[in-house]
């Protein structure tokens, strides 16, 4: 499965940051290719690719904020939680993930 997802918290430091790299181990280890964008106080980090977004299965965004360029996952099945749930439960948001698109076949 492929997933792409946007990190972003109210400051855009600290939660952000471990909110990308929890939800990136968690669907590499579970076997998915994932890529995660960052938007922080820094700005974009790690952006999407059109082709990433295309190909994705599932986008999930893990935000506290408004997520910029949001327009980019019209279309796409989006699961949204607050970065929270990324960095405390990432491998049960993965298994969610997965769910939602074995429910949509």
């Amino acid at each position: 499965m492929k997933i792409v997802g946007v990190a972003a918290c109210t400051v855009g430091i600290a939660h952000t940051y471990i909110a990308q790299e929890k939800l990136e181990n968690a669907g590499q280890k579970a076997g998915h290719e994932i890529h995660v964008e960052t938007q922080g106080t820094i700005g974009t980090e790690n952006e999407l690719t059109e082709t990433q977004i295309k190909e994705a299965d599932i986008v999930i965004l893990a935000a506290d904020v408004k997520v910029a360029g949001r327009e980019r996952f019209d279309g796409k099945r989006i699961i949204e939680v607050p970065t929270e749930i990324a960095v405390k439960s990432p491998n049960k948001l993965i298994k969610k993930a997965v769910e939602v698109i074995e429910e949509g076949k």
